[in-house]
């Protein structure tokens, strides 16, 4: 994702997330998890998290689905700084730690499945400090447009709790955008 507003950069980030589930048709399943980001307004130069868990799906009918999610993440993370607002990391511009997540998300398909909504929501707290979480709610609709393309907004908000000095804990972000879905039929 790249920003920028008249000459000033706003965002030049990296965000793949990526994971690896085992029977996901059951109503409980283990999964593998890593991510890689980088965040320019957070002055994050990079940030690397893998670990696994499990989720349990409440609810998986074909247009109503609830999931809860538990894992465990290593994670790395190198900073464009060395002075964060919690004085226990000063001095180095990388913090390294375990982390829990907690998960909870779904979607249901609403007017005659003409209009998908979607919702997530996570913590992340560290286990060796308790200032050390972070948290990310999600909520979004898919308007479908044609064969496949449909227009989607997305509201997201984040809390970061440690950050470096004189950057924003939280982020408010409301985006639009299109989206494809393809569809191979396999014979």
């Amino acid at each position: 994702m790249y920003q920028e507003f008249g000459s000033k950069k706003a965002d030049n980030d990296i965000f793949s997330r990526n994971f690896l589930y085992y029977k996901p048709q059951k109503k409980i399943y283990p999964f593998g998890i890593a991510y890689i980001s980088t965040n320019y307004r957070r002055k994050i130069d990079t940030r690397l998290f893998a670990g696994a868990g499990v989720t349990f799906q409440l609810l998986n009918k074909t247009y109503h689905v609830i999931k809860f999610s538990a894992n465990a993440v290593y994670e790395t993370n190198k900073f464009n700084g060395t002075s964060f607002n919690y004085g226990e990391y000063n001095g180095s511009n990388k913090i390294n730690l375990w982390r829990g997540t907690l998960f909870a998300g779904g979607w249901n398909y609403l007017l005659n499945r003409k209009l998908r909504f979607y919702y997530d929501a996570y913590w992340q707290p560290a286990f060796s400090n308790k200032n050390n979480y972070r948290t990310q709610f999600d909520i979004g609709a898919d308007f479908p447009v044609w064969k496949g393309l449909s227009f989607n907004a997305l509201y997201t908000f984040t809390h970061e709790n440690v950050t470096v000095i004189n950057v924003k804990q939280e982020d408010k972000i409301l985006t639009f955008g299109l989206a494809y879905n393809l569809k191979i039929k396999h014979k």
